[in-house]
């Protein structure tokens, strides 16, 4: 009787992740967990769902459109959340008295945007956020800055730039130039800069924000400033003076940079970039933006930001606040395409082969000590020809393969096969642990 089959296939924007793919997220995970911890983060989840009344206007216009959104059976309007920084102000408002202030929460989970897919983004993504909230200090925005550039630098980049800016000197200076009506769109300009390019904005500023082509010339020649970083930001001091919001966000920044000397950070690695204003409205003050020297066509890696007023939406406390994303994906995909990948299938070092069905029980004897060594042990569960066993060792990326069949089972020993190396040595049992061990620590 024939039958209808359906055809597997993916949604666009959407894909599968093999397990050599899912080894080296999880892997980043596994690093941005540690720094996080490090810092003295706590984790936290939400769920996937939100009503969409938490998440509408918080991102912008664009954002808003980007939502996947729907009435679910109790006709309740609800979407999936497009970040994790939005769920995080409505838990902050609702767990407050549990969680207290200061708060440092990470947060590694999947978000959707129906966006327009392209290299390195998707419409399902994963981030990896890390927030302090319960206080205005610089130390907290300095912090944000520092973890950002620890977990580059534990990823394994050492040519990387987290360029930095402040949203308090942009909105001074649109106050100076008469523009606080048109600030948003003046942002949002800004934000397309390295995408479009100066006169692209220039005209979007004149034609959809309805700036003058003076004001636009203006905005686009101060935040191209060039210099020194003390330099910028001193003619910025002196352009906003009569701004005090302007002038509170170059002290800020004046700060940043100096504390970053103080502790050794090396200054290629962190830019004052006045041009960065990042995409989304509820920004407020110092932003970052990171990028990879051998790959700035990828975008930004890891974002972020102060929020001062998100929570504010939810709770009448006062909850402000300053946190970065690690975009998971498109970090992977910057890092295949520099070769700092490795392939493999498998969580497993060693792989105890089975030649001799009468001696399964022995297999997986000699597994169990190994794990319990602290070595991760696949038993392969057939008795199939050692030479087809071979091959799914090499497939899979095992280091190392265990075989025993009568001879050995005959003397206490097992052979041990390097397989990197293609060596092979007949170990007792006694040894196999410390032999292996060696092996996998050259």
């Amino acid at each position: 009787m024939s039958r209808n089959l359906i055809k597997p296939r993916t949604l666009k924007g959407f894909r599968d992740h093999l397990p050599d793919r899912m080894m080296a997220r999880e892997h980043l995970i596994d690093i941005a967990r540690h720094v996080y911890r490090s810092f003295g983060f706590s984790p936290i989840d939400t769920p996937a769902l939100e009503y969409s009344e938490i998440l509408l206007g918080k991102g912008g216009d664009e954002t808003d459109k980007q939502l996947f959104r729907f009435t679910d059976q109790g006709n309740r309007d609800v979407a999936m959340r497009f970040d994790l920084t939005i769920p995080f102000a409505r838990f902050a408002a609702q767990n407050l008295q549990e969680i207290g202030t200061p708060f440092k929460r990470y947060h590694i989970g999947t978000v959707w945007r129906a966006e327009k897919p392209q290299k390195g983004r998707y419409r399902e993504f994963m981030q990896c956020d890390f927030d302090t909230i319960g206080t205005t200090s610089n130390a907290a925005d300095i912090e944000t800055l520092f973890v950002i550039h620890d977990l580059m630098e534990r990823v394994g980049f050492s040519d990387f730039r987290v360029q930095v800016n402040n949203r308090m000197v942009l909105n001074g200076l649109l106050e100076k130039l008469d523009l606080q009506d048109k600030a948003v769109g003046v942002l949002r300009g800004l934000d397309k800069l390295q995408k479009i390019g100066r006169d692209n904005v220039i005209a979007e500023l004149v034609e959809k924000v309805g700036t003058t082509n003076e004001q636009a010339e203006r905005v686009l020649e101060v935040v191209g400033a060039e210099g020194t970083t003390d330099e910028v930001l001193s003619r910025l001091e002196s352009l906003l003076q009569g701004s005090e919001q302007g002038l509170t966000g170059v002290a800020r920044l004046r700060e940043l940079f100096a504390v970053c000397r103080i502790a050794g950070l090396e200054e290629s690695r962190v830019k004052l970039d006045i041009s960065i204003a990042r995409g989304l409205d509820y920004y407020t003050g110092t932003i970052y933006e990171t990028f990879l020297d051998d790959l700035p066509g990828i975008g930004s890696v890891c974002s972020g930001g102060r929020y001062d007023n998100l929570a504010e939406l939810f709770t009448t406390q006062s909850l402000p606040g300053v946190g970065a994303s690690l975009g998971l994906d498109r970090l992977l995909a910057a890092m295949e395409e520099l070769g700092m990948v490795e392939s493999t299938s498998t969580p497993a070092a060693v792989l105890v082969t089975v030649l001799d069905a009468d001696h399964v029980g022995d297999y997986l004897r000699i597994a169990r000590v190994l794990r319990a060594e602290g070595i991760a042990t696949e038993v392969f569960p057939d008795p199939r020809a050692l030479k087809k066993q071979m091959k799914y060792a090499s497939r899979r990326g095992f280091d190392v393969a265990v075989i025993a069949g009568g001879d050995e089972f005959a003397t206490g020993t097992w052979q041990v096969k390097n397989l990197s190396a293609g060596e092979q040595a007949s170990v007792e049992e006694s040894q196999l642990v410390e032999h292996i061990r060696g092996l996998l620590a050259d």
